[in-house]
């Protein structure tokens, strides 16, 4: 890949301020380093940072959430460790509003509902397993969904989880009969070339953590020659 594809830009930042940070994240990009020694974003992000502000000896970055390596969208982070300290609440207490956008091929057994399963990880498969009813060891994961239309033979799911889970809405997705395009780890026939899977984080909804306004950040549909076709159901 490109040595420009692993570096941000002024036109990734999707939000900031002195306490936060919020950043587009493409598909193929890990949040934190992993066993593939590829470059994370938080230290693209720490990088970008430190030469915007003229810090020779490094920022400061603290990591709250995690997207999927294959999912796209938006993704926050705290910029003081006071920041760091009260959004790692917020996320724990379910005052932040998340929501994705899924594509499907097979039609969804209902078009909306809350989904509630009991998810186990299988962390040396990187693969979750859900289950209807609770088992030792395993994490409650909710979340509310909702079909917004059908578009070349192709469903737009619009996603809130409740809960945030490892692989939680590829893998309730899954289990409702309907795996995310390209998503071959569960279910759907074959991957993408791109590495990538129909999986967009969309929103974060939030009050923020010391000004106390309401903030809104939008992360753009990708421009992959897919999800344009769905810009037509953004309102």
């Amino acid at each position: 890949m490109e040595e420009d594809f692993y570096k941000i830009t002024e036109k990734d930042i999707l939000y900031e301020d002195n306490h936060l940070i919020a950043v587009y994240k493409k598909a193929g990009w890990i949040v934190q380093t992993d066993e593939t020694g590829d470059p994370s974003l938080d230290e693209m992000v720490k990088a970008y940072i430190a030469e915007k502000y003229n810090k020779p000896n490094g920022a400061f970055l603290g990591v709250v959430h995690r997207l999927d390596r294959p999912v796209s969208g938006v993704i926050l982070f705290a910029k003081t460790s006071k920041a760091l300290e009260r959004i790692n609440k917020m996320f724990k207490e379910r005052e932040m509003k998340k929501t994705y956008w899924a594509v499907v091929r097979q039609k969804p057994s209902k078009m909306e509902g809350t989904l509630e399963h009991y998810l186990v990880k299988n962390p040396k498969k990187n693969i979750t397993t859900a289950y209807n009813t609770e088992i030792k060891g395993s994490q409650r994961a909710q979340l509310d969904f909702k079909v917004l239309g059908y578009l070349n033979e192709y469903y737009l799911i619009e996603v809130d989880p409740l809960t945030g889970r490892p692989h939680q809405i590829r893998v309730q997705l899954a289990t409702l009969g309907s795996p995310i395009v390209g998503d071959n780890k569960y279910g759907y026939p074959r991957g993408s070339r791109k590495k990538s899977i129909s999986l967009h984080a969309l929103k974060l909804e939030f009050i923020h953590p010391v000004k106390k306004e309401r903030i809104k950040i939008f992360a753009p549909l990708p421009k992959d020659g897919f999800w344009e076709k769905f810009e037509s159901f953004l309102n």
